[in-house]
C-alpha cells in the first residue's frame, strides 16, 4: 500500500476522477462543436481521455494507487491489496469527484451546472459491452501490475483508446464515470435510467476478470508447492 495516509490517498482518487471526468465530458463537448461528423467527435473524445488516462495514473498511481474507479477499488479491496475499511471512502472520493469533473466541464463550456443527460444506451448489446469493457480493463491492469508495473499507465490509456471503438458502448467500464455521465446532456451522456444496466454489468466484468486472472497469473511453481506440501 501507498505510504500516504487516507486522507490523502481520498483526495488524489477525488481529484484524479475530477479530471478524468472533465477530460471525458469537455472533450466530447469541443469535439461536437466543431464538426457534425460523430466518428470524427468520437476519434477526438478517445484520444483526450487515453492521453488524460496516462497522465492522472503516472502522477497520481504513487499517492493512491489511481484507480479513480468503484470497479477498480472493488476488486483491489477483494483482493487484498486495498484494505476493505477504506473501500467506501474510495468510492465516495471517486462519485464525488466525478460529479465534480462534470460540473467543471460544464463550466468551461457555459453549459447549466448540471443537466439530466437524455441520450439511451441501454440494452442487452450494450450492457454485455460494458461487461466485456470492464472485463478487459481489470484483465490488462492485474497482468501490467504482475508483468510491467511501470507500463501500467501506458497500458490503461491504450487499452481505453482501443475499447471506445471496439466495444458498442464505447467502454464507459467505470460506475463512477458513467454517474457523472449522466449529469450531463452533451456527446458524452447517458440516461440515468440506463446507469443500473451499466453499473451491474461493470461489476460483474471486474469481479470476472479477477477470478480469471487471479487463476491465470499463478507461476506453476506456486501451484507445484501447493502440491509438494
Amino acid at each position: 500500500m501507498s505510504s500516504f495516509d487516507l486522507s490523502r490517498r481520498l483526495v488524489a482518487e477525488g481529484l484524479g476522477t475530477a479530471l478524468l471526468v472533465a477530460t471525458v465530458v469537455g472533450s466530447g463537448i469541443m469535439a461536437a462543436s466543431l464538426t457534425a461528423d460523430t466518428a470524427l467527435a468520437l476519434l477526438g473524445n478517445t484520444l483526450a481521455t487515453g492521453a488524460i488516462l496516462v497522465v492522472l495514473i503516472t502522477i497520481l498511481g504513487p499517492i493512491s494507487g489511481a484507480h479513480f474507479n468503484p470497479a477498480v477499488s472493488l476488486i483491489f479491496a477483494l483482493s487484498g491489496s486495498l484494505p476493505r475499511r477504506d473501500l467506501v471512502g474510495y468510492v465516495l472520493a471517486q462519485l464525488a469527484g466525478g460529479m465534480l469533473g462534470t460540473i467543471v466541464a460544464h463550466l468551461m463550456f457555459d453549459h447549466p451546472v448540471l443537466e439530466w443527460s437524455t441520450k439511451i444506451r441501454s440494452g442487452q448489446a450494450q450492457w454485455f459491452a460494458e461487461w466485456v469493457a470492464t472485463f478487459g480493463l481489470v484483465a490488462t491492469i492485474l497482468a501490467g501490475i504482475r508483468f510491467e508495473q511501470k507500463s501500467v499507465p501506458w497500458l490503461v490509456g491504450l487499452y481505453i483508446t482501443a475499447a471506445y471503438w471496439f466495444t458498442a458502448s464505447t467502454s464507459f467500464a467505470n460506475p463512477a464515470v458513467a454517474v457523472a455521465r449522466s449529469l450531463t446532456n452533451t456527446f458524452s451522456g447517458i440516461r440515468p435510467a440506463d446507469l443500473p444496466g451499466f453499473i451491474c454489468a461493470e461489476l460483474i466484468g471486474a469481479v470476472s476478470a479477477l477470478l480469471l486472472m487471479t487463476w491465470l497469473l499463478q507461476p506453476s511453481t506456486a501451484r507445484a508447492g501447493k502440491h509438494a506440501v
